[in-house]
């Protein structure tokens, strides 16, 4: 692959801006700079700057955020900004979406791909991936909400009562649930129909991912293999419940 190629596949706009950015000086391969868009690219993992700014090439990105509040899972945000925002130009120029969505309110581990394929297998319903939030409840927990999250509620849209994976208590009024579904508004339609209100919901984990401690609110990293390994390992709990 040559360098012009190379970074129209990496986000950094049409071919035409390619070749002008490689021409200006702008770009550096492998710590030394060129000004060839012909100059053939290495196989494998690159290092390249962009003004200044250092990449490396990826066939394909898988991205992990944490989000804050405030922000809309799409590209046409209606009511608040969009959480692409948070993401750098050339990531965004070069089609990630996100696996799945949360509410504007909603924080916590959202994740985002290029790959097709990656974004179905945690997306389709009949994968099943857990998907476990933390949350805050208007009233205080009692055995009689997690009895009924634990059996299963009625929701409107749903053929069948719908049940938690997995649900225990964490504070007076904050509880943990996993989830296997994804359907909209989900847990806090759960919680209403349990008899309870959510006024604040925090996603934890997608499969066996954990939002990483070090990750702060509003920035974003790059999964590495063991991580995305993590995202497809079948451990979902048994399904039931802890009154705990």
């Amino acid at each position: 692959m040559d360098l012009e190629r190379m970074l129209f596949s990496q986000g950094f706009g049409s071919r035409r801006e390619c070749r002008a950015l490689i021409a200006r000086g702008a770009v550096s391969l492998a710590g030394y700079p060129t000004d060839d868009p012909a100059t053939t690219v290495p196989d494998g993992a690159i290092d390249f700057t962009v003004d200044g700014v250092a990449w490396r090439y990826r066939e394909k990105v898988y991205l992990a955020m944490h989000k804050p509040p405030g922000f809309e899972c799409s590209h046409d945000p209606q009511h608040h900004r969009s959480v692409f925002e948070l993401l750098p130009w050339p990531l965004r120029q070069r089609g990630v979406q996100c696996v799945g969505r949360l509410d504007q309110d909603t924080t916590g581990l959202l994740l985002f791909s290029d790959d097709g394929a990656f974004v179905h297998q945690l997306t389709a319903p009949k994968r099943k991936v857990p998907k476990c939030y933390r949350a805050t409840l208007k009233h205080a927990v009692n055995d009689a909400l997690l009895d009924a999250l634990g059996a299963g509620v009625v929701l409107r849209d749903a053929p069948e009562p719908m049940a938690a994976l997995a649900v225990h208590r964490v504070g007076d009024a904050e509880i943990e649930l996993e989830i296997a579904e994804g359907k909209y508004h989900q847990v806090k339609r759960m919680v209403a129909a349990a008899g309870n209100r959510v006024v604040g919901l925090h996603r934890v984990a997608i499969g066996g991912l954990t939002l990483p401690s070090d990750l702060l609110e509003g920035t974003w990293r790059y999964l590495d293999d063991a991580e995305r390994a993590a995202l497809r390992a079948k451990n979902a709990p048994t399904v039931g419940y802890v009154n705990a």
